[in-house]
């Protein structure tokens, strides 16, 4: 099993990983989960169907009872009223504050469950059981919680680090293919703002990861994984360097909203969002050329992406309303190479709108 730290002013803890680990999760929980806590999985129908027994069972052989409270699927799920729907629920099962959530499942399961244990009786403890790539390698670490409004992504949120992240590859078998994919553009990522190693392996070895080889498969999750680790811990409420990790998420949050979360999944629009920043940096002349096509040649490699037909002035002004907007000048992660990237604040709209124009005639190829 590999045990990375993550080192927070709230709380100190470790992301595990290891294949099979979910078969396991008790045992590996055993020392961190307070003995008499009650424990209530958060999840979605598709999960509990491939997941929620395996995990009940590792507890149930332990002596320990998981109950399960299930959420809808999809992104449109995350928003305050389905929050007060699993408070409820919550209650009605009898949780009290030394009850623990176990968030089983993708983003969406993490965030909602995240946000919800953080003010559930004004606090209660969570581990994250990420299900996803994209959760497995960034949303399950960091402790980001948040819901969505129609302006915006995760406008309402807090910062609720967990008790563990059990990190477990072999989930990764029952997602669908499209989910998959999505997952490994929001990998990339770490490759682009810090690991160039990450970027090489998955430039050098794109059928292979596309065909799930378990072995390359585990190696990316782990060192995505250290990058997002080594991040967070710097600067957990991401008010400096924590904000690299938002390379590819300006756009690509303003592409979900904008499309009222129906046409891309997360890491898609990550995807595309990671194209436009590299399209604005080579405008503003702070991406060169050959990074430029290394970034935009390694997207497109694990293509298909959903076809980007937006208006791009309604993007620009989506950016408005984005979180990491601050007295009306959105941020942008721009690449200044592979493995580097700067925080830029003086992007024009012009800058942005060409951007999205740039993407769409790309997606339209």
């Amino acid at each position: 099993m590999t045990r990375i730290p993550v080192q927070t002013l709230s709380r100190s803890y470790e992301v595990l990983v290891e294949r099979g680990l979910l078969r396991s999760a008790a045992a590996a929980l055993r020392d961190i989960l307070p003995p008499d806590s009650r424990l209530f999985a958060v999840t979605q129908a598709p999960v509990r169907k491939h997941w929620g027994d395996v995990l009940r069972k590792s507890f149930n052989e332990a002596g320990r009872t998981v109950e399960v409270v299930e959420m809808p699927d999809g992104e449109r799920s995350k928003t305050l009223a389905q929050l007060e729907k699993l408070g409820s629920k919550l209650v009605s099962r009898g949780a009290d504050r030394q009850s623990v959530i176990l968030a089983l499942g993708g983003g969406v399961v993490g965030d909602v469950a995240g946000f919800l244990a953080s003010v559930f009786m004004r606090g209660i403890p969570v581990v994250q059981i990420p299900t996803t790539l994209v959760a497995q390698v960034d949303s399950a670490i960091g402790g980001k919680t948040g819901v969505n409004l129609k302006s915006g992504k995760n406008l309402l949120g807090t910062f609720h680090q967990p008790l563990a992240v059990l990190a477990d590859p072999d989930v990764l078998a029952t997602l669908p293919e499209r989910e998959y994919r999505s997952g490994l553009f929001e990998a990339m990522k770490y490759g682009v703002i810090r690991d160039p190693a990450v970027f090489e392996l998955m430039e050098a070895n794109s059928d292979a990861l596309l065909h799930r080889d378990s072995a390359l498969l585990e190696t990316l999750i782990t060192e995505c994984i250290r990058v997002k680790a080594d991040v967070v811990s710097a600067d957990e409420r991401e008010s400096g360097e924590r904000r690299i990790l938002n390379f590819g998420h300006t756009i690509g949050h303003a592409l979900e909203a904008e499309t009222d979360y129906k046409q891309f999944l997360h890491g898609e629009a990550v995807g595309w969002g990671m194209i436009a920043a590299t399209v604005i940096g080579m405008g503003m002349q702070i991406t060169d050329s050959l990074t430029a096509q290394r970034i935009i040649g390694l997207v497109l490699a694990y293509a298909p992406l959903p076809r980007v037909d937006v208006n791009s002035e309604g993007i620009a002004k989506r950016l408005l309303s984005d979180k990491k907007t601050v007295g009306g000048v959105p941020h942008f992660i721009l690449p200044t190479g592979v493995g580097k990237v700067e925080v830029v604040n003086i992007v024009p709209a012009r800058a942005v709108i060409e951007a999205v124009e740039e993407i769409k005639k790309l997606s339209k190829a």
